[in-house]
């Protein structure tokens, strides 16, 4: 029996992480997504750290992982190098990839060349956040599911 269109991944809500200390990025980003009926589950947090530890608990719960994380690099406390200092270990250990963005406002070649050395990185992308960055975002998403 052929599986419907409808009950396949394709069809199913997408898992958004957004990490950023900016409560406005917060609410510009959500703002878009549903505007624009760019179909995401989204949680929004300012805590880097946090996202560490569910990523940890749940590394083998595929239903509970995100399909993408945004995350900034500047942040106070637990910034964006950090997390991405522990999501390259227990990234292989996830029983789900997910796709991660690094979304910021600086435009500085080092942090860009940085952000080059963790594979777990898809790509840079500069703020501030658009409807034509996202749905390139989306695009890409699709255009890697077909």
């Amino acid at each position: 029996m052929q599986e419907s269109i409808f009950e396949s991944d394709r069809f199913a809500m997408k898992k958004l992480i957004f990490i950023d200390d900016s409560p406005l990025d917060h609410f510009i980003l959500k703002r878009i997504l549903n505007k624009y009926n760019l179909a995401y589950e989204i949680n929004c947090t300012a805590n880097a750290e946090e996202v560490i530890g569910f990523l940890e608990k749940n590394r083998l719960n595929r239903a509970l992982l995100p399909d993408v994380i945004l995350l900034d690099i500047y942040m106070p406390e637990f910034n964006g190098w950090q997390f991405l200092e522990k999501v390259q270990r227990i990234y292989p250990n996830l029983s789900k990839p997910f796709k991660l963005y690094i979304l910021s406002s600086s435009i500085n070649p080092k942090d860009i060349d940085h952000a080059k050395q963790y594979n777990c990185v898809k790509s840079f992308v500069f703020k501030p956040i658009t409807k034509e960055v996202l749905e390139r975002l989306v695009d890409e998403e699709i255009s890697e599911v077909k």
